[in-house]
């Protein structure tokens, strides 16, 4: 093999550290920013959070504030008491107090950290399984069933899987002590539960109720034999099955409509996830305004105190590090400034486009593509994306995320567009005012958007619809 020089010429795009810190900050959340400033605070010594803003403003109100002097009135008494008036007694001579020393600090304490843990299903279940009598043996059986329940409150296993599995652990094991066990289980509260399926759920929860309840036996036996009928709205089906009038079948299948198919949601609890607004919205002076939220990232500044020890003649170790910390704090706070304004650019853009949907709501909605932005302020497709994902914005409808304001068009009569998010707004307008004895078919929805000049096909009312969670016609008719 020949070996040999040669000369070529070529171009390559090389992403800078610092256009990789200004794109990752530019797509990062709230959440994710604040961990982002505060492992740069920790990790960069020429960092450090301006508090200046705040410590003026204090000296501006306490310098504000009259001077409190002693004045006396011709009897010889003070017109203005003071702050503090001398006692005969401390405040722990009276109360004791139970604060640790060095922790009265009331900056310090942390009340997210003091609340309660959510409270599951199985915590549930499984403090009312502690507090019955049961055996050993029955009490490993009802621990086996309490674990095969799921959230909503029905076993995911049946009682036969159930004994299978436990026969390894006793030897002599029947499956009736595990369906006496189930039995027992099924009295627990919340009512309903561990039922095998959602006509036993039912049937639980008829059971609990005392005997003297109106229509209580009809309803047992709708839900065991005719929960189908019930399902499906077969009214003529029901009556004569049941032998009951119509007013007395309503009545039945309102006891049933008093009953929770989902007994286990009513404990289930979860921790509230809270969205905190990355821009304001507001109206003043009759125009729309857009600010940033000042709460989503301190204010940075670099530590004057360890910049003004960087000799420039030094070349030791100790220096060169102080200078990369200089020069990352230096790009860290332009890149965090350029995201912000980059943000405030986008968000304006897109308050000005969709003035509409914040006066009249989402049945105003304005068909937006990230294109449209892109071309106004002159930046890439990528750019905006990254900007508007997890950024939200607070307005007088809601905290929306930026990218629920950029959606498709469909055309109209008149040549012009129609948001997806607007016809979305117009079929739940229409499916909440319907009547729901003779509920508005996907074609009949396409006839009413037709004479309103959007021309929208069957299947796209149907793919909304779904989209929506919103049931069929049949499903949501309301004979009973």
């Amino acid at each position: 093999m020949k070996q040999s020089l040669n000369l070529r010429l070529g171009q390559q795009l090389t992403m800078t550290p610092q256009l990789q810190q200004a794109i990752k900050l530019l797509q990062m959340s709230t959440l994710d920013l604040q961990q982002e400033i505060q492992q740069a605070l920790e990790s960069n010594i020429m960092l450090e959070v301006n508090e200046e803003d705040s410590i003026s403003e204090e000296v501006r109100i306490a310098d504000s504030k009259p001077e409190n002097a002693d004045t006396f009135t011709s009897e010889g008494s003070q017109s203005t008491l003071p702050d503090e008036l001398p006692i005969d007694s401390s405040w722990d001579d009276i109360y004791e107090s139970n604060v640790t020393p060095g922790t009265n600090n009331m900056d310090s304490v942390e009340f997210e950290s003091q609340r309660s843990k959510a409270s599951t299903l199985l915590d549930h279940l499984l403090w009312q399984l502690e507090l019955t009598l049961f055996s050993e043996r029955d009490h490993a059986i009802g621990m086996a069933i309490i674990d095969s329940i799921n959230e909503d409150g029905y076993l995911i296993s049946t009682p036969e899987d159930i004994y299978e599995g436990l026969r390894t652990q006793f030897d002599d094991l029947d499956l009736d002590e595990v369906i006496a066990v189930l039995h027992r289980i099924q009295q627990f509260d919340p009512a309903g539960v561990a039922a095998i399926d959602l006509s036993d759920c039912l049937r639980l929860q008829l059971n609990q109720l005392p005997a003297s309840t109106p229509y209580r036996e009809e309803a047992l036996t709708i839900v065991t034999r005719h929960l189908k009928l019930l399902a499906t709205h077969e009214q003529a089906k029901l009556v004569r099955k049941m032998e009951v009038t119509e007013r007395q079948l309503d009545a039945i299948v309102a006891l049933i409509r008093t009953l929770d198919p989902k007994p286990g949601a009513q404990i289930q609890e979860s921790d509230s996830e809270y969205i905190i607004p990355d821009v304001y919205v507001a109206k003043h002076a009759g125009e729309w305004q857009v600010n940033l939220n000042p709460d989503i990232a301190p204010k940075l500044r670099i530590n004057p105190f360890y910049s003004a020890l960087i000799k420039r003649a030094d070349n030791s170790k100790d220096n060169v590090c102080m200078k990369d910390h200089l020069q990352e704090a230096k790009w860290f706070i332009k890149n965090l400034h350029n995201r912000n304004d980059t943000l405030l650019r986008v968000a304006r853009s897109i308050v000005q486009k969709q003035t509409d949907f914040l006066d009249h709501g989402p049945i105003a909605m304005k068909p937006m593509v990230l294109r449209d932005i892109a071309e106004e302020l002159k930046l890439h497709e990528s750019t905006i994306s990254r900007v508007t994902t997890h950024k939200y914005m607070h307005t007088p409808n809601g905290i929306i995320e930026f990218k629920y304001f950029f959606s498709s068009h469909v055309s109209t009569k008149g040549g012009g567009e129609c948001s997806s998010t607007a016809i979305r707004s117009f079929i739940k307008e229409l499916i909440d005012n319907e009547n729901q004895v003779r509920p508005l078919s996907d074609s009949k929805i396409a006839d009413f958007l037709q004479a309103k000049g959007i021309n929208v096909a069957r299947r796209t009312i149907a793919k909304y619809r779904e989209a929506m969670l919103i049931s069929s016609s049949s499903q949501r008719k309301r004979i009973l």
